[in-house]
């Protein structure tokens, strides 16, 4: 509560009302960045395995050196796995690898060994816009607000900001699969919520 606090010094009422907010954007938030891990992930994964020709796209990692230092990542995640006495399978694999591996994966270092191949990912982008570091960029911007959202973090100071983080997920996502924006809208909430918060921070100040 403190930054609320800061913010607001001697209106605890404003302050704790700005945190209701924030938890309210929060929620708002986790459609769209639901769908866009999953279907992010799932389309590295169909990359990586016609990379390879194989389900254990991960082992090839290990033998390339210099892609050896994302192996850490493959790792991490087997230790996860064991550790709850699971079997280690590549599904489950799969599943234990954080966002922070996927974007990594568009890093400066490996795009002479990844991009070409990983780009197919997003069959969708504009020609344009075909470049790694323009993929790079708002994967990992997204990936920064995610990690706000799900550590219960401050989003809320810059409602304009949000919105445009918004939009660009929903971009990429469709950068992926034309149609998951247009089912997504059934079930993202983040505009009517937005469109509530201002509401209750300026009313009408806020249509003009």
């Amino acid at each position: 509560m403190r930054p609320y606090f800061d913010r607001y010094p001697g209106d605890e009422k404003k302050a704790i009302k700005h945190y209701e907010n924030n938890i309210q954007l929060a929620e708002s938030l986790e459609p769209v960045l639901s769908v866009f891990e999953v279907t992010l992930r799932n389309a590295l994964i169909r990359e990586l395995e016609r990379m390879t020709g194989t389900k254990e796209w991960y082992i090839h990692f290990q033998s390339n050196k210099k892609l050896k230092t994302l192996f850490k990542y493959i790792t991490i995640a087997i230790n996860h796995i064991t550790a709850r006495g699971e079997t280690v399978t590549a599904d489950k694999i799969n599943g234990e690898l954080t966002m922070g591996f996927w974007v990594s994966l568009f890093n400066a270092e490996y795009e002479k060994f990844l991009w070409k191949d990983l780009r197919r990912a997003f069959p969708n982008l504009p020609k344009l816009k075909r470049q790694r570091k323009t993929v790079s960029a708002p994967l990992n911007t997204i990936r920064s607000l995610r990690n706000r959202v799900y550590h219960n973090e401050a989003i809320s100071w810059n409602l304009t900001r949000l919105s445009y983080l918004h939009d660009m997920i929903v971009e990429v996502i469709g950068w992926m699969s034309p149609t998951l924006p247009i089912w997504l809208s059934r079930v993202d909430r983040y505009k009517r919520v937005s469109l509530k918060v201002k509401w209750q921070w300026y009313g009408w100040r806020f249509l003009v």
